[in-house]
């Protein structure tokens, strides 16, 4: 290690002194605006009408290679790569700059486009500008490093050196786009609303606090999009929806990050079917125009997007894969011997819909690859949903999974206000014996509820789950521009 940043320290020191050299000769070594007319791609992909003619480039250095009086090197700008031909009978005095450049220079080039013996199409160079001078070194074996952490804190590398990496995000960007331009065809307006909220609410999720000083109060970053769009339900808006950043104060893993993007909306006179027929239809569209395809593939397994999608009720997947039928099993006694069978620790408060949801989480969600809408969750678990009509202990509530990850959560909305306060209640009671995940009393959503909500379906999306799956991408890591990260000792 020490012979590493010795090295290291070298380098930047070399660096260093003819970023001084620079200065000497009076050239600005982080230059000014530079003017451009075509991006490296486009002199490879519109060659046949460019060869020949005069070109205005930038970007940074990749590779370079010297021979004599002459000479090659690589520039790369967010489209691609192109390679650069400088010379000394056509850059003079400019030479010596090109001669100089190290690799991670940014610069700019005037030149002629033309296609070397080798067949390589390149732009001869007439003019070079120094853009920026790189003080530090490229890390040299960047490319394919199994130090994925060390990707994620220095993004920046990782986006020079990888370009699939910047690609993903590129793709990113487009899946939201798309995301947008589908729900507003739907006649959906986007909303925003507030990021601190005086209660935490609409999730079961431990929250980050923080303090307003003018007010001299408690804040906490809000945990879900729910409730003050369901706010505006009840103020007469029928389909809103909310793409925005979410905080839990919870574990980081490959599906986890403590800051994500959250899709919710909401429809009013809706149910959650309708929710269904959206969440199958959007992410078709979705795929159709970013990838072009419903077929996918998500680490080795082949996916058929195509609605619609498999729909089994979450007792019924759980007796499917276990052999369990819940619906039959009430005593405490036969809970507890299930939660030992497959190792689950019982945690206070325990209740027969906890115990239903770990049991589904451990061992069905790792069996769901393709798409999937798991119905009718206990009630316990769902706060906010509305009662199944024929079985009071479960709920009209669903969630979509796709590569054994769950994509979508929706609700046929809760709006009785009496069977609302009744759940917040208990939720109460959850909290007070030791369930810092239980919902928050919030009384001011109580209110607007009293005022009449109409019946409705909502759903939340997982932004950066879905792009983990239309990415192809493993870790939730590697579709967040930059993660959450320890801090280094």
């Amino acid at each position: 290690m020490d012979t590493q940043m010795s090295e290291l320290n070298e380098l930047m020191k070399a660096r260093r002194n003819k970023l001084e050299a620079l200065y000497a000769k009076g050239i600005n070594p982080f230059g000014q605006r530079y003017d451009r007319t075509h991006s490296c791609t486009e002199i490879v992909e519109k060659f046949d009408e460019l060869e020949g003619k005069k070109v205005s480039i930038a970007g940074r250095v990749m590779a370079k290679r010297i021979h004599g009086k002459a000479g090659f090197a690589h520039i790369q700008d967010m489209s691609g790569q192109v390679q650069i031909y400088a010379r000394v009978d056509d850059l003079g005095e400019g030479y010596e700059l090109f001669e100089s450049l190290d690799i991670g220079d940014i610069i700019g080039i005037k030149g002629e486009v033309f296609r070397t013996r080798k067949g390589e199409i390149t732009v001869a160079c007439k003019e070079l500008v120094m853009l920026c001078k790189s003080l530090r070194p490229l890390p040299e074996k960047w490319h394919g490093l199994r130090d994925v952490e060390l990707r994620y804190r220095q993004r920046y590398i990782d986006l020079i050196v990888n370009p699939e990496v910047k690609e993903v995000f590129v793709l990113r960007s487009k899946i939201i786009t798309a995301i947008r331009e589908f729900l507003n065809s739907k006649g959906f307006l986007e909303v925003e609303t507030p990021t601190m909220h005086p209660i935490p609410g609409g999730a079961n999720a431990r929250p980050f606090i923080t303090h307003h000083n003018a007010l001299d109060m408690d804040l906490y970053l809000r945990i879900a999009l729910e409730l003050h769009l369901k706010r505006l339900l009840v103020g007469g808006f029928e389909k809103v929806y909310e793409i925005g950043r979410i905080f839990r104060n919870e574990g980081i893993s490959t599906k986890h990050n403590p800051e994500f993007t959250m899709l919710e909306l909401y429809q009013a006179y809706a149910d959650y079917e309708v929710m269904m027929e959206l969440v199958e239809e959007m992410i078709a569209y979705i795929a159709e125009k970013v990838l072009g395809t419903l077929k996918i593939s998500y680490q080795g397994e082949e996916i058929d997007l195509t609605p619609p999608w498999e729909r089994i009720s979450m007792l019924g997947a759980i007796e499917k894969y276990t052999g369990i039928d819940f619906s039959a099993v009430n005593s405490e006694k036969d809970l507890k011997e299930i939660a030992e069978k497959f190792d689950i620790e019982i945690k206070k408060p325990f209740s027969k819909g906890k115990l239903i949801n770990e049991v589904f989480e451990k061992e069905v969600e790792p069996r769901l690859i393709q798409p999937t809408f798991v119905l009718d969750y206990p009630i316990e678990i769902s706060p906010l949903a509305k009662r199944k009509e024929d079985n009071p202990e479960l709920t009209y509530r669903f969630e979509g999974f796709i590569g054994t990850f769950e994509l979508a959560n929706a609700f046929s909305e809760l709006n009785d206000p009496i069977d609302q306060r009744k759940r917040f209640e208990e939720q109460a009671r959850m909290r007070e014996a030791g369930d810092e995940g239980a919902h928050a009393m919030d009384e001011d959503f109580l209110k607007a509820l009293e005022y009449g909500m109409p019946p409705a379906g909502g759903l939340g999306i997982g932004i950066d789950r879905l792009v983990m799956v239309l990415t192809d991408c493993p870790s939730i890591r590697d579709v967040i521009l930059f993660p959450t990260m320890r801090l280094r000792e």
